[in-house]
């Protein structure tokens, strides 16, 4: 299994939430709506859910392996690290140029 695209659809400032990420995989599946939350000690993926009619939340889509998990969770949040860094860089980039102008 290999993760062939990984958008970033929404970053959130507020609260534990910290974005919503799409996932492709083998250019043939896609996953929506994949959070990553920010926990007491590291920031962690959460699966799409769905709340059942007993009110627990149930994953609709998740890895059956540790190691599955793993190499999804390195593999978005690697991704959300460089989103940000870019991001960082262009703000920064846009300040510089404001400031010349």
């Amino acid at each position: 299994m290999e993760i062939t695209d990984i958008k970033i659809r929404k970053i959130i400032t507020e609260g534990r939430l910290r974005a919503v990420v799409s996932i492709t995989i083998d250019r043939m599946l896609a996953v929506h709506d994949i959070k990553i939350v920010q926990g007491d000690e590291r920031l962690f993926i959460a699966m799409p859910s769905r709340r059942d009619e007993n009110g627990v939340f149930r994953d609709i889509v998740h890895p059956i392996m540790p190691e599955g998990r793993k190499m999804i969770e390195d593999s978005i949040l690697d991704a959300y690290q460089k989103y940000l860094a870019l991001a960082e860089i262009e703000e920064q980039a846009n300040q510089k140029s404001a400031v010349e102008n």
